[in-house]
């Protein structure tokens, strides 16, 4: 086919091996015949040859060499894509002979007008110079071009080939550095990480440590007590106070914004960048992207926990807020499970000691044997950094000696051994009963741990000690040689303390040991023999045994692992592995002094503001908005002038930059809609937070559905451009009206919300369901906003549930009765009650519930109404008004309203008369915690395909397959559960929606029947609790005939 005169077949065949390269087969040996084609006049074929030939290219170098004239003549193509893959082919080709053709190549391609091409001249370089480093200097020079270069699309990969070819050269990004800043939010992902590190290095060279800041005002705490007279004179000896340089503050509002990524590995770096360079009282923030990315896959999980483990030894209020983000689940695997632990031990204090010591004793009965033993060495480390606790660990970890998991016991036994040594107090009752456990314990460190207290501790357990070493002589030379050694020395211990009991004991097992096949053991005999036995060849040394041996031996220090990796950049190769990779860049300490910093000044900057037209300076400030807008907040915080004089001089240069970037990018054929994309999603973002903002205090019961969607920006911008139109210019207006209402609405909506949270934070994509306290929603005033503002947001909402998903009527109703109040128990007067699955009258999040009363009696019965009520905390009772008399035989039903708060605990309270009082329950089947929902099968799915994982419950029924009909399937359904029917296209798929009263959350269920007699059915829903008491009630009632 390659041979072909036809087009159609090469590129068909070409297809076919790219196909076969991409499943990883070996494609070697086409080399020749494809080579052939690089001259093919096809661009669709010459593209494809291109791709094989960068990748077999190093292979077979005699062959491709061949081909060099061709590659020449195609990086004068007009098309950049082969001009670009041309210059690839070459730089693959590793062959010294060649490097002046590939270093005038790279040299005419770093000129070039696109600029993918010269992205490609800069991934060059890389290659040119592992090949051959002698062109170090002509290279330097390509990248201080390229580094000049505008183009968002270029700034990455020069970059990269900077820190590669000649990292040390700073003198290069002096006149970049301002240029780099502005461009970093529109470079692409992988781009942005390496120029964030690279600016990181550059930081710690250039300017002076904003640490110091944080250290003067510890100094002025200090100074609190002292004389007018001593403060003045120490404040004229003071330097003058900490200035933060413009170009700093610059980085760090930059990349601020990158805390909101979807790349992992840019919120990664913009963390490091954070911790490494910015004031301590600013890096607070990077807590909560981090803890967001703890939903990403395993591998990124246990990247950011090594980090987090390192981030949290040095400050631990940063991660103490998200606590519960770091508990173990039981789906984790243990690589996950041990750093969780790690990072637990290190957030543990006074105040949520007692909540972790409560979340480690589950862990220890984890089937995961390595996790079980890692906690009880968790469990080890808090008691010895939190002495208030350090009894109770103790106790605990003696309870679990009789644990049947050897593994466990074994590893209680090692800490315990540590605790007692940390605390030399009398402890013979716990050292009795580790002596006891020698007869079951197995493993060799346990064993050998119990041998070493018992010799340290001789003196207070005389009696036993004896025994244990006779137990141990018996069954030397089955033992480890680990407990080996401790069986001698524990016999050399008692020899210098009881040797009337022991002498013979000892000389025997010195015996055995004489002759054992480990030298370690044979060594350390003739040793102790010399030492305690005293005679004529024993030198000065065995006066003094039992100091040697019973000496005062210092407590272990339990160190956390991660203690001593920060001197390690965070979020490096070297970092994860402790150890200095290939290719490290260290961090340089903090200069002293700051170096001048006019260095970074540049004329460029002048010149673009020239080609900027006067009214494009204008339009600049709503777009600078969307970064600076969190900012605001802390720039007015600040009270130096020079600050804000700076920062008012920075916006003006990175307004200049972005607008010449923008008009750069515009004019390339490959980032035109990429850049429409970003600019798009940026305007999104920008108006959603606005809007979560204003809707969270209208609305505090959609939160849930909110933060749902509110995940990634591409959601956010699809869902609402969904909703409104497909059209660009429709939504491009429907933003600019947005702004201008916005505008005419700023300073109302500033009032309002000084009023209602003086202390209110940005919404943003960080802010999500489970990094707030579960609590009971608070009441806020009403937002003074326009009826039309509030009318547009909440048709820009975020969740679109809120339009689809509404409350439907209830399919059916059962009358079933519960007993409330049996009339034995009632003295006559009779109770029961029901659900009548309607919206309650007396609050929204409420469940009603109808309760019908009996006199039983020939008398009336006056004054029945609610007594005393004990209910758990959060739950509300909204009782009937009191009867004043029931006749005798008479009948009355009234109606309460109860918030559950979505759980089936049970409401106690006291139904009382006029004599007497009962005490009685109401216990909810979870069915009835429900409201039904009408929603479309669409719909179903998109929540659906949001709560997998963690929020799916799943189980498989077996029955006749006369009771899988659907009329059955409905029936049985909604007689257990308040749900409403979803429409399904499918025959053997039956859905059902329901939303839980209290916090409105989705509660997605569905029968699927399987061939035969099987079905398999499904319980979507955040509240997974409810989710699996439901799956179980379900399960018998769908099972049976």
């Amino acid at each position: 086919m390659l041979e072909s005169n036809k087009d159609s077949a090469k590129l068909d065949a070409m297809k076919r091996i790219v196909g076969m390269i991409a499943k990883g087969k070996n494609a070697s040996e086409l080399f020749p015949a494809v080579v052939k084609n690089v001259a093919s006049k096809n661009i669709e074929i010459k593209k494809l040859v291109y791709v094989y030939l960068v990748r077999y290219a190093e292979e077979q170098q005699d062959l491709a060499l061949l081909s060099i004239s061709t590659f020449q003549r195609a990086l004068k193509d007009p098309n950049q894509l082969i001009r670009a893959s041309a210059l690839r082919v070459l730089s693959s080709i590793r062959v010294p002979i060649i490097v002046p053709i590939m270093m005038l190549a790279i040299k005419e391609a770093s000129a070039d007008l696109s600029p993918y091409v010269r992205k490609n001249a800069a991934h060059a370089i890389q290659k040119l110079y592992s090949l051959d480093p002698d062109q170090k200097e002509m290279l330097i020079e390509v990248i201080e071009k390229l580094l000049k270069d505008k183009s968002t699309l270029v700034a990455g990969s020069v970059v990269m080939a900077f820190e590669e070819v000649c990292p040390d050269r700073i003198d290069l990004i002096h006149k970049n550095y301002r240029k780099l800043c502005n461009l970093l939010v529109d470079v692409e992902e992988w781009g942005q990480v390496v120029i964030i590190h690279m600016l990181t290095r550059y930081a710690r060279t250039q300017f002076v440590s904003p640490w110091k800041e944080d250290d003067g005002l510890e100094d002025n705490e200090k100074n609190f007590y002292e004389s007018d007279d001593e403060q003045k004179e120490k404040t004229d000896q003071k330097k003058k106070p900490y200035t933060m340089d413009p170009d700093h503050r610059l980085l760090i509002r930059n990349t601020k914004p990158l805390l909101q990524s979807r790349n992992a590995a840019v919120v990664m770096a913009v963390a490091q960048l954070y911790w490494h360079i910015s004031p301590k009282s600013e890096a607070g923030i990077i807590s909560k992207s981090l803890v967001r990315l703890l939903r990403s896959n395993r591998e990124v999980q246990y990247i950011v926990l090594q980090n987090i483990a390192t981030m949290s030894i040095q400050r631990k209020g940063l991660f103490e807020p998200y606590l519960k983000s770091f508990y173990v689940r039981s789906t984790d695997p243990t690589m996950i499970k041990t750093l969780k632990l790690e990072i637990l031990t290190n957030l543990a204090n006074e105040a949520n000691i007692s909540t972790l010591l409560r979340e480690f004793q589950t862990y220890v009965k984890s089937q995961d044997k390595q996790f079980a033993a890692a906690t009880i060495q968790t469990i080890g480390r808090c008691a010895t950094n939190i002495s208030e606790v350090t009894d109770t660990c103790l106790n605990g970890l003696v309870c679990l000696l009789s644990n049947r998991d050897e593994i466990v016991v074994a590893e209680s036994v090692v800490v315990i051994k540590k605790l007692l040594q940390m605390q030399p107090v009398q402890h013979g009752e716990i050292i009795k009963h580790m002596a006891k456990l020698l007869d079951s314990i197995t493993v060799p460190v346990a064993r050998a741990s119990i041998l070493w207290l018992i010799g340290e501790n001789c003196e207070r357990v005389p009696v036993i000690a004896p025994d244990v070493l006779r137990k141990m002589a018996k069954s030397f030379t089955n033992e480890d040689d680990l407990v080996k050694l401790q069986i001698l020395n524990l016999a050399a211990k008692l020899y210098l303390t009881n040797s009337k009991q022991t002498k013979l004991l000892t000389q025997y097992i010195l015996n055995l040991g004489k002759y054992d096949q480990n030298y370690d053991i044979r060594d350390r005999t003739r040793f102790i023999r010399q030492l305690i036995v005293p005679n004529e060849k024993s030198g000065a040394l065995s006066k003094y045994a039992k100091k040697i041996f019973l000496a005062q031996k210092p407590a272990p220090l339990l160190e956390s692992p991660f203690k001593d990796r920060d001197h390690f950049q965070l979020g490096t190769l070297s970092h994860t592995l402790n150890t200095k990779a290939t290719g490290y860049l260290e961090l340089s300490n903090w200069p002293e002094v700051a170096p001048d910093p006019s260095v970074r000044d540049v004329e460029v900057v002048e010149l673009a503001k020239e080609l900027i037209p006067a009214g494009k300076a204008k339009k600049e400030n709503p777009a600078k908005k969307f970064y600076s807008e969190s900012e605001e907040e802390e720039e007015s915080s600040d009270s130096s002038s020079d600050s804000e004089s700076e920062s008012g001089s920075e916006s003006g240069e990175e307004g200049d930059s972005s607008e010449d970037s923008s008009e750069d990018s515009s004019s390339e054929q490959d980032s035109e809609s990429g850049s429409e994309s970003k600019g798009e999603n940026k305007r999104t973002a920008k108006r959603n937070s606005k809007i979560k903002e204003e809707s969270d205090s209208e609305d505090g019961e959609k939160e849930n559905e909110k933060s749902k969607t509110s995940n990634s920006s591409n959601a956010e911008s699809s869902s609402i451009e969904e909703s409104s139109s497909d059209s660009e210019s429709e939504s491009e207006s429907e933003s600019e009206i947005e702004s201008e209402s916005r505008k005419v609405t700023k300073e109302r909506e500033k009032k309002t919300k000084q009023d209602r949270n003086p202390l209110a934070k940005d919404i943003s994509l960080l802010d999500l369901d489970d990094f707030n306290p579960v609590s009971t929603p608070v009441a806020l005033p009403t937002p003074a906003l326009s009826p039309s503002l509030i009318a547009d947001l909440e048709g820009l909402n975020l969740s679109t549930s809120s339009s689809v998903i509404s409350v439907s009527t209830p399919v059916f109703v059962p009358m079933k009765t519960h007993v409330l109040l049996h009339r034995m128990s009632g003295k006559g007067l009779a109770a029961h009650y029901f659900f009548p699955r309607q919206p309650c009258i007396f609050g929204d999040k409420m469940v009603s519930v109808q309760i019908t009363l009996n006199n039983t009696t020939d008398q009336k019965i006056a004054n029945i109404h609610i007594g005393e009520k004990k209910l758990p905390i959060g739950m509300q009772i909204h009782v009937f008004n009191p009867i004043e008399s029931l006749e005798p035989e008479g009948s009355i039903t009234v109606s309460m309203g109860i918030d559950f708060c979505d759980s089936t605990q049970t409401a106690s309270f006291q139904l009382c008369t006029k004599d007497d009082c009962f005490n009685v329950n109401i216990q909810p089947p979870v069915g009835e915690l429900l409201l039904p929902v009408a929603m479309s099968e669409k719909d179903f799915k998109k929540e659906q395909g949001m709560l997998t994982g963690m929020n799916e419950t799943s189980t498989v029924i077996i029955t006749a397959p006369q009771n899988f009909t659907p009329s059955v399937i409905l029936q049985k359904v909604v007689n257990v559960a308040n749900v409403g029917v979803v429409p399904s296209g499918q025959d053997n798929i039956h859905r059902f929606a329901a939303k839980t009263v209290h916090s409105g959350s989705l509660m997605l269920l569905t029968v699927e029947l399987k061939e035969g007699s099987t079905a398999q059915l499904i319980i979507n829903t955040e509240k997974t609790v409810i989710g699996s008491v439901l799956l179980r009630e379900l399960k018998p009632v769908l099972s049976q005939g």
